[in-house]
């Protein structure tokens, strides 16, 4: 592959199991980005039970998909809880934050304004 590529830490051309890119660590949230720029972020998450990102907006629509275990999601002051297999859609610029109810893995995206 050349060096212009978009995606970044993950290699190209085999297949992969999304969830075991990621692992987790106690007391962490730990996370691998394989792209991002002034159009998408792509970032998968691990979060140990507990764990989780406070209140914050984000520049773009936000979809969480979860691979593994439990979160709460709280958006607009709206509490959702999802698990393993579902995805949540947060709209841009509305706050939201982020807690594991188990320990938890998600595949982020966010899709920005253009500019």
């Amino acid at each position: 592959m050349g060096k212009n590529e978009l995606m970044k830490n993950i290699s190209f051309s085999q297949p992969h199991v999304l969830a075991e890119l990621v692992g987790y660590e106690k007391g962490r949230v730990v996370s691998r980005t394989f792209a991002q720029n002034e159009a998408i972020s792509l970032t998968l998450f691990a979060f140990d039970e507990g764990e989780g990102l406070s209140t914050h907006a984000a520049s773009g629509d936000a979809m969480v998909h979860v691979l593994d275990g439990e979160v709460l999601l709280t958006i607009g002051g709206e509490k959702v809880t999802a698990r393993a297999g579902e995805i949540v859609v947060m709209p841009a610029d509305v706050p939201h934050s982020v807690t594991a109810v188990k320990r938890f893995k998600m595949l982020l995206t966010v899709v920005k304004k253009p500019k």
